[in-house]
């Protein structure tokens, strides 16, 4: 069973706003196969690069890809830690309340 956290809303309308991309999940769906150069992912995804760099530094603004730079190119990397995050916010929403959540009276 899993613990209860306090959602905070915020973060989670980042996470959720930088997942609600069909290119940004296109981006994370090829950075589960390990680190990426951005040349690389401006070909698989035929997508000019300022175009990408903008959806990935939303997905580096959530937290959900770090990145590094080797000479002139910059590698990107999924942050698993965030991953499991998002899955723990989704499983938290996904959960019943409990009883002292679910207190609420009427006006």
């Amino acid at each position: 069973m899993a613990t209860r956290t306090r959602v905070d809303v915020g973060r989670s309308a980042r996470l959720f706003h930088a997942l609600s991309d069909e290119t940004r999940l296109s981006i994370l769906q090829r950075l589960r196969f390990g680190e990426r150069c951005v040349c690389d992912l401006t070909d698989a995804l035929d997508a000019v690069q300022s175009r990408l760099s903008f959806h990935l530094k939303v997905l580096k603004d959530a937290g959900l890809v770090t990145d590094r730079r080797e000479g002139r190119w910059m590698y990107y990397t999924l942050n698993s830690e965030m991953l499991g995050e998002v899955a723990g916010l989704i499983e938290a929403l996904a959960s019943a309340p409990s009883a002292a959540e679910r207190k609420s009276g009427c006006c």
